[in-house]
C-alpha cells in the first residue's frame, strides 16, 4: 500500500520536476505552499480534511483532494465512506475502471512511507527520492466542487518487496510526453497501459528504517534502492 506521502515544499527538486514534465505554468501554486514539510495521510477515522494538496488533475488544474476515493457530497463538505479506498490497486475492478480511464491525476512528492511485517509488528521505511517523485493517482469530483483521490498501487516489484511485499506505488516517468498522455490522452493510451502493466522505480530512493514516518527518527543506516 501507499499510506504516507511527504513533500518538502522548499525543495528545488519539486519545481525542477514540474518544469521537466512540461507543467512549469503550475510552479507558482507549489511555490506558494507554506515552506517546510507537508505530510499526507489517508482519511482514516473518516476525516475528510486529510487531503493531498495540489493534486494535478489536468494540465492546468490543481486541487486539494480528500485522500479516500469513496466519499459522498454533503452540503459543502464530504462524508468519508466505509470502503477502504485510499489506494487503487485492482484496476480491472468496475469500481476503478472509469477512474483509471478518464480521471487520472498526479501527485508530486519527495518521499513515501512503506511498511512490511516483521514478526508481530511492522517495520516502517521512509523512502526519499534522489529527485522529486511523480506518483499516479485517480480522482473524483463532486457536485459541490470538492474532490477525493486514491493513489494507484501496482503488483509487487522484486526489489521493492523488501519494504512492502504486496504492492508498489505507481511511480511514473518524469517525461513530458508521458505526462501529456497520462493527463490528456485516450482512455486506453498504450503508453499509459504499458506503464501500468510494468511497475518501475524511475528515481533512486534513499531508504531508512524509521520509528514513525512523520518524526523520521532513524533506526538504521540509509540504503539506496537504485532506479530500474
Amino acid at each position: 500500500m501507499c499510506g504516507f506521502i511527504q513533500r518538502v515544499t522548499d525543495s528545488p527538486a519539486v519545481i525542477d520536476l514540474i518544469e521537466q514534465i512540461g507543467l512549469g505554468h503550475l510552479t507558482g501554486t507549489f511555490k506558494s505552499e507554506a515552506q517546510g514539510v507537508l505530510n499526507f495521510y489517508p482519511a482514516f477515522g473518516k476525516n475528510p480534511s486529510r487531503m493531498i494538496s495540489n493534486l494535478i488533475v489536468s494540465s492546468d488544474t490543481v486541487v486539494d483532494a480528500t485522500w479516500w476515493f469513496d466519499c459522498k457530497a454533503n452540503g459543502d463538505a464530504l462524508v468519508v465512506g466505509d470502503r477502504t479506498t485510499f489506494n487503487a490497486r485492482n484496476l480491472d475492478s468496475p469500481f476503478w475502471k472509469g477512474a483509471i480511464r478518464y480521471h487520472r491525476a498526479l501527485v508530486i512528492a519527495t518521499a513515501v512511507g512503506e511498511s512490511n511485517k516483521e514478526g508481530a509488528s511492522n517495520a516502517h521505511y521512509l523512502m526519499e527520492g534522489e529527485k522529486a517523485l511523480l506518483i499516479g493517482a485517480v480522482y473524483r469530483e463532486y457536485d459541490n466542487g470538492l474532490y477525493s483521490t486514491a493513489v494507484i498501487t501496482r503488483p509487487p516489484h522484486e526489489r521493492f518487496s523488501k519494504y512492502h511485499s504486496k504492492s508498489i506505488p505507481c511511480f511514473l516517468p518524469p517525461d513530458k510526453g508521458f505526462v501529456g498522455a497520462w493527463l490528456n490522452g485516450e482512455a486506453d493510451d498504450p503508453i499509459v497501459q504499458s506503464e501500468l502493466a510494468n511497475p518501475t522505480i524511475h528515481t533512486p530512493l534513499k531508504v531508512t528504517r524509521v520509528k514513525t514516518f512523520k518524526g523520521g527518527q532513524a533506526l538504521s543506516e540509509p540504503e539506496i534502492l537504485a532506479a530500474d
